[in-house]
Order: structure tokens, then sequence, then C-alpha cells
């Protein structure tokens, strides 16, 4: 599915394991100290003394819960860490978050279940039908595969809290949002 290009929809990426998830994690504070009501989820790294991968975990917004999505492995182990179940549940918590309307939806990441038509890819599509400004964090692995999900309507943002609050607050003097909603017909099209 492609998606309109009149959608906002914004991406940050970071050459630095663990930026996104920084700069994205500000933002969402910023934004609730403003008082704007969001949706999504951040993602929250910790790291354990004696183990060489961090415990990946994501708290939804706007208020948690938290969620572990990482499996632990071992320090040897070399697959894919990801507990599709705990995605899954996270995905769950955003959607019922979504129901809400909020003023923008961020995902921490377009990985390598959105790029394969899961995780965050209904959601994503969803906010944007509901004329919700949509974040996203993304790295090259998964670019192609978000570029053909966004049809020409992604914007690259500077990695940084400052320059995704300019993007945001631009997009919401730009018109008043959710006075004519977009029909599903008008923001899908076949892929």
């Amino acid at each position: 599915m492609n998606l309109s290009p009149a959608m906002n929809i914004a991406y940050i990426c970071a050459p630095r394991t663990g930026e996104v998830d920084l700069v994205l994690e500000e933002f969402s504070l910023e934004l609730a100290q403003r008082g704007v009501a969001t949706s999504g989820l951040v993602q929250v790294n910790s790291y354990r003394v004696g183990r060489h991968k961090c415990d990946m975990d994501v708290r939804v917004l706007p208020d948690g819960p938290t969620v572990r999505i990482s499996q632990s492995l071992g320090n040897n182990a070399k697959g894919c860490r990801l507990d599709p179940a705990a995605l899954e549940r996270a995905v769950s918590d955003v959607n019922l978050q979504l129901t809400r309307f909020p003023e923008i939806l961020i995902v921490n990441k377009f990985g390598k279940h959105e790029a394969s038509g899961r995780g965050f890819r209904d959601t994503i599509a969803e906010a944007l039908i509901q004329n919700t400004p949509v974040v996203v964090g993304i790295n090259q692995l998964n670019f192609k595969a978000f570029q053909e999900f966004c049809g020409g309507s992604e914007t690259q943002v500077q990695a940084s809290s400052k320059a995704l609050m300019r993007w945001f607050d631009g997009i919401k003097r730009q018109s008043p949002r959710r006075l004519h909603p977009v029909q599903h017909s008008d923001v899908l099209a076949p892929a």
C-alpha cells in the first residue's frame, strides 16, 4: 500500500546506535511539557553489567506502560533478539491510544516487521487517515521499504528534538486538523 503525498509523515535517522531513541524520547517529553496529546512509543534501552547487548524496552506514550520487547538470548547469540509477541502487545496498546485522536504519533522504528507488513505499519496508516502527523525512526536497512510504504510523502527531519518541534509546529500552522477527515480511499492506494 502506498500513502497519499498529502500526508504528514517525518522520519529521522542517525549514524550512532541509540541516537534516534534518545532524540524521540526528548521530543516526546517536550511535547508532553507543551500539553500535546501524543500516541506511539519511544525506546528506552537499559544496560546490565556483564551483558554485551542492552535490554530493549519501549514506553507507550503518553504515560506507559513500559514493555520489554527483547528476549535474553545470551551474550554469544547472533539471532534477532526482538520478542514479536511483546511488540504486538505494544502495537495493541498504541492502537488503543490512537482511538483518542492524539495530535501526533511517534514510532521508535520502522523496522523489519513494518517492512514486511506487520508491527506498526497499519497503525501508521491509520494515524495518517486520521490526519495525525507521524514521526518515525528509520535505519538504512529498512529505508527502501519505508519509502515504498510512504510513496514519496515522507519528509526527512534532522535528528534533533528542536528540528522535530519546528516540523511539528509547521504542520500545525498549515491547517486545522480533523475539520475534514480524510476518507480511507483518499489515503491508501494499491501497491
